[in-house]
């Protein structure tokens, strides 16, 4: 991709979901994550319907007419966007792969935080860690984290979360609200994200494609893993093909809920072929 076409599709992605945060997410992601606590702002006089606990006796007495104290909402708050850039998120039966929404996703959340003046970081993980980019705030550190996403080539296509919730602990020492945009086609992370989930607000977003969950019979097809890139020939008529891959992926799904569960970690599923903005903001919803 050369350098104008890269520009073209960030600010397509820009436009696209920095109108969502503007115009939904923003408030709702304000609403959902709260800052430390309130500062005290000012005092003005007191109006109709405001609250007669936050009454200013001492001002109130000294001008014979009712002040208030006015506090703001502490925030400061820190994003981190941990996304999976193996292999396997180079699928999609639809319009669109998996890491074409996860690029999406990541673009709609990091304008929200922008649009509440907090910092957001961006981790690119296989099974390492293939980019950090530490926290900061403004539009520019924003579109730079969009490049990246659109662009950047990993040097592994295998996948190793508990790889990279450790990193995030290291680098992270004071709490975060962290998002893992991945398929969650891995396992052996629960010790790690147990710890990590003590330490920051943590939600896992899952984005899949229906034609995962289950091999169609189309007799013997060539297929290559995603994440080895071994080839192999699959007899898709065998009913004990089809009965063991689909076990195997309940197994994946299965351990991603529960472990995130266990974890007391949000936890969001979401299909390419269907809406992220009504599945995040059902998640903000219930959160908030």
């Amino acid at each position: 991709m050369d350098t104008k076409e890269l520009l073209k599709k960030v600010r397509k992605i820009e436009i696209k979901t920095r109108r969502l945060s503007d115009h939904i997410f923003g408030g709702e992601y304000h609403s959902t994550f709260k800052g430390r606590g309130m500062t005290f702002s000012e005092v003005r006089q007191y109006q109709f319907g405001d609250d007669v606990r936050a009454i200013d006796w001492n001002v109130t007495a000294r001008y014979n007419e009712p002040y208030i104290k006015v506090f703001e909402e502490e925030r400061e708050l820190t994003m981190m966007l941990m996304v999976d850039i193996s292999g396997s998120e180079l699928f999609g039966s639809s319009n669109q792969f998996k890491n074409e929404i996860i690029t999406e996703i990541s673009a709609t959340l990091a304008f929200s935080a922008l649009q509440n003046n907090d910092k957001v970081g961006l981790i690119l993980f296989s099974d390492q860690i293939e980019l950090f980019i530490p926290p900061k705030k403004g539009k520019s550190h924003v579109l730079r984290i969009i490049r990246e996403l659109i662009e950047f080539k990993p040097k592994s296509n295998k996948t190793d979360l508990a790889v990279a919730l450790k990193y995030l602990t290291n680098v992270m020492k004071k709490k975060a609200i962290v998002f893992v945009l991945s398929d969650f086609i891995t396992e052996d992370y629960l010790q790690t994200l147990r710890i990590t989930g003590k330490k920051h607000d943590v939600t896992g977003i899952r984005i899949y494609d229906e034609r995962e969950e289950a091999i169609p019979n189309i007799g013997m097809v060539q297929m290559e893993d995603a994440e080895t890139g071994t080839l192999q020939l699959v007899n898709t008529q065998s009913k004990k093909v089809r009965n063991d891959y689909g076990k195997f992926y309940r197994e994946r799904v299965d351990y991603f809920q529960s472990t995130f569960s266990k974890s007391g970690c949000g936890v969001l599923n979401c299909r390419v072929d269907e809406s992220y903005v009504k599945k995040l903001l059902g998640y903000f919803k219930r959160r908030g």
